[in-house]
């Protein structure tokens, strides 16, 4: 009877909740309601983890530092889906999923598509879900929450030699001398704003996917205080959308 049926207490220890293994039975034409999910609380991650399905659907962990996370025992081939809350100590911790994660992320600010990574715009608890249909060859992710920073309230000051903060709307910055800086591939659709407040020197920027190259990366050179631009990720480029007195190449 103990391997044969569902039970509310174990048959050998009265008043001791009964572990139910269906072994892979079919549950249909009931109603469920009072349910929870096993949460597993995998600490202060400092360089990587492994997310096992089988321990558990809701998993939570502290950023100690930046943090390669992959899965493991995903269904072979019916439809499975975990939630993974993500503690986010600094702005410096970024989050690298693997590379079955490559579906409906667009969207998601600080997502680069091209490394899975995701650089955040501030710190806080970032909540995703997943989801796969084919024993994880694609794995759907959505965000669960938001604690992303609103259009009007997302810049950062670069320093020379930097990579511009995808996580964030608007980088500007004020030179000391001759400076340079980078920026990243984008996600469809975002919008990426630079501004010189004050100039010591120009700032050069090196825009991989220029829109306005027949391919490979651009640059952006500021000369005088008050120039600045937008650019739009647009079918796989930056495209600048706007302009104000600055030269591209």
């Amino acid at each position: 009877m103990q391997t044969n049926s569902v039970l509310n207490a174990s048959l050998t220890n009265t008043g001791t909740p009964a572990s139910n293994d269906l072994n892979q039975s079919t549950l249909f034409n009931g109603i469920m309601y009072q349910m929870t999910n096993q949460l597993t609380t995998l600490g202060t991650v400092n360089t990587s983890t492994t997310l096992d399905f089988t321990a558990g659907s809701y998993f939570t962990f502290t950023t100690g530092g930046s943090v390669t996370v992959s899965f493991s025992n995903i269904p072979a081939s019916n439809f499975g889906t975990w939630t993974v809350a993500i503690d986010v100590q600094s702005t410096a911790h970024t989050v690298t999923f693997p590379a079955a994660v490559n579906l409906n992320n667009i969207g998601i600010q600080g997502w680069n598509t091209t490394s899975n990574t995701i650089t955040f715009a501030t710190t806080g608890i970032y909540t995703f879900a997943f989801s796969t249909s084919n024993g994880g060859t694609n794995i759907t992710v959505n965000e669960a929450n938001k604690r992303l920073q609103p259009f009007n309230n997302s810049s950062e000051d670069i320093a020379s030699g930097a990579a511009a903060n995808l996580a964030l709307t608007t980088t500007y910055f004020s030179t000391g001398g001759a400076e340079t800086a980078t920026l990243a591939a984008g996600v469809p659709g975002q919008i990426k704003t630079f501004a010189m407040y004050a100039d010591g020197g120009d700032m050069v920027i090196t825009v991989t996917n220029a829109g306005w190259k027949t391919s490979g990366t651009g640059t952006i050179t500021f000369n005088t205080i008050g120039q600045g631009c937008t650019l739009q990720y647009i079918v796989a480029k930056w495209i600048c959308i706007g302009n104000n007195g600055c030269t591209f190449a």
